[in-house]
């Protein structure tokens, strides 16, 4: 039966006793009125009639009060059984002690009241929840509280009861009892397994004699239940704060776990595998939610035979250990560094084995890209070339300059050298003219005995000014051949003739499987030959193309080739420019063939 239903019941049976105890007085003050009147007339009325109906009077007189009583003690069982269901509550200790607090109101009739709990760290007693206290009464807190009413049930894990507080001689020392003139008082102990939590605490400053064994029963009972459910509410506060910590502590470590750009994969002691990142995916092919509960050589597939025994000597030694792997997936040649390292608990006992893994595939092919390019270009300008994994060295036609260098008098010169002795000289001149073409942000692209062959705007080195350029790295080799003069044996002098042509060209790789180089075909180198072979010892030929690039950088005299080629009717005009500057002076003198 509901509250309500019951509520409504009491409330009808109290009308009929109410009613029935109103029929009886009036049929008793009838009779008492025609007593006299009935005797008259010979009629006599049943022996104590009156006085059976002042009995059946008194009788539903008490029964309206047990009634009461019964309904009130229903009433405090009832606000009692509906504490249980706070125990198994999920609420916060806040809404539970406010409802405890509102029950022990209920079920005492109590002014006012509160409790005070033991802080589970320090153990102090805290006055935590009231009720039936002002704002200047709440803010003035500790005397309020009758600490010496708390402190006696705590430590003795006893219920207290007082019919007059201030009548108690144990009691009229506390200052909160007699400045509040407190005369009824409750308190009982909150235990869980026999260890005391608080006090419910409730009092009143009206009426002596307030709280009876009834009540006090009750309230002992009600404070076991309240007990547990108060601790219960602690204890869903506490998991709820540390499910939300570790909550908090996986997100920060997925995070952590998905930024780092190494794979990692951890595995138990069978080599299934427990957990790995996003960075897997990347590096086996198998995404990262897929791979966990496979076995190690299901996820990393084509690995070699050494890798798994590696992975073994981690576990059986408990030792880190790094190694490179290099193996074939799917055709291509893979290179990871891989770093192994035991996986522990707390009790130092091995669970498995914890593997990140970095694929350096893509290093590596660009170390080897950037070492072929280190062949014929500059580390200067190997520097600016940018990503090496974004350069194309597939061919394509573009209009580059080309430069062909060769020494002059180097057959004769030849003859009477050994040639440990022929080499180191050479070798000063090439090297002179290597760094001049490098200075000027040229690519040296082949040494052709006593020649050099070099390259402007490539894939390499992308350049506006390249015919520019060209033109002064050949003066900075005349310059430089000229300071070598100074230095060297006047029988170990050599002259350069430059021939430098601006026109299309087909760059790109050339070769086969065991070696390859970067190379121009086509116009350009073509026609700086031709034009190197117009150049007397210390001259610099350069195209009509290449002068209209430079011509108003250098000074150049217009002449006709005498050295004519079928297939290069087109250089019909060529230039000599004048070294040692734009104005023709300088060192033109020193290499015009006759030093």
């Amino acid at each position: 039966m509901s509250q309500a239903a019951a509520s409504g019941g009491f409330t009808a049976i109290q009308t009929q006793l109410k009613g029935l105890k109103q029929r009886t007085d009036e049929a008793k003050s009838l009779l008492e009125k025609q007593q006299a009147l009935l005797q008259q007339r010979g009629i006599k009325l049943p022996v104590n009639a009156i006085d059976r109906l002042w009995t059946l009077r008194s009788s539903i007189d008490t029964l309206s009060v047990g009634l009461v009583d019964s309904h009130m003690k229903l009433q405090q069982l009832r606000r009692l059984a509906d504490t249980t269901a706070l125990i198994n509550s999920a609420q916060e200790t806040d809404e539970v002690l406010n409802q405890v607090m509102e029950t022990v109101i209920q079920l005492t009739q109590a002014e006012r009241g509160y409790i005070v709990l033991k802080n589970r760290h320090s153990g102090e007693l805290e006055f935590t929840v009231a009720r039936g206290l002002s704002a200047e009464e709440t803010a003035i807190g500790g005397r309020i509280v009758s600490w010496t009413i708390i402190n006696q049930v705590v430590e003795s894990g006893e219920p207290l009861l007082t019919v007059n507080a201030g009548a108690e001689d144990s009691l009229a020392h506390s200052e909160s009892i007699a400045g509040f003139a407190l005369l009824s008082i409750l308190a009982v102990p909150l235990k869980v397994r026999d260890e005391v939590i608080g006090v419910a605490y409730c009092d009143n400053r009206v009426m002596a004699g307030l709280f009876k064994e009834n009540e006090l029963d009750l309230l002992t009972s009600f404070g076991q239940q309240a007990a547990v459910a108060i601790e219960n509410a602690r204890l869903f506060e506490d998991i709820r704060a540390q499910m939300a910590l570790v909550e908090e502590m996986q997100i920060r470590l997925s995070n952590i776990f998905a930024s780092i750009g190494s794979g990692v994969i951890t595995i138990n002691g069978e080599n299934c595998v427990l957990v790995c990142n996003e960075a897997v995916e990347g590096i086996t092919g198998i995404n990262n939610e897929d791979c966990n509960g496979l076995s190690l050589r299901e996820v990393l597939h084509g690995v070699t035979e050494h890798f798994h025994e590696n992975v073994e000597m981690v576990r059986n030694e408990q030792m880190q250990h790094i190694w490179a792997e290099r193996f074939e997936l799917h055709g291509q040649q893979k290179y990871w560094q891989v770093v192994a390292s035991p996986l522990r608990g707390e009790d130092q006992v091995n669970h498995g084995v914890a593997l990140v893994i970095d694929d350096l595939t893509e290093r590596k092919e660009q170390e080897e890209q950037r070492r072929l390019l280190g062949t014929f270009v500059s580390e200067a300008l190997l520097e600016n070339i940018g990503s090496i994994s974004e350069f194309d060295t597939s061919p394509t036609e573009r209009t580059i300059s080309a430069m062909f260098a060769d020494m002059r008098g180097f057959t004769a010169f030849s003859e009477y050298l050994q040639p440990e002795d022929l080499m180191r000289v050479v070798n000063r001149y090439l090297g002179a003219a290597s760094d001049a073409i490098t200075s000027h942000d040229g690519i040296v692209d082949k040494y052709l005995g006593d020649a050099i062959t070099a390259l402007w705007n490539t894939q390499l080195n992308h350049q506006t000014d390249h015919a520019l350029r060209a033109l002064r790295a050949a003066q900075k080799i005349m310059e430089e051949v000229f300071a070598l003069h100074e230095v060297v044996d006047p029988g170990h002098q050599l002259h350069f003739g430059i021939g430098i042509h601006t026109g299309l060209s087909v760059l790109g790789m050339v070769g086969g499987a065991n070696r390859i180089e970067f190379a121009a075909l086509g116009e350009a180198t073509e026609d700086s030959k031709f034009l190197q072979e117009n150049a007397e010892p210390g001259e610099i030929i350069i195209s009509a193309d290449t002068y209209e690039l430079v011509k108003d950088h250098f000074e150049a005299d217009a002449i006709a080739p005498t050295k004519m080629k079928a297939g290069f009717e087109h250089h019909e005009v060529i230039y000599r420019v004048a070294v040692g500057g734009g104005n023709g002076s300088g060192m033109s003198g020193a290499f015009n063939g006759h030093s």
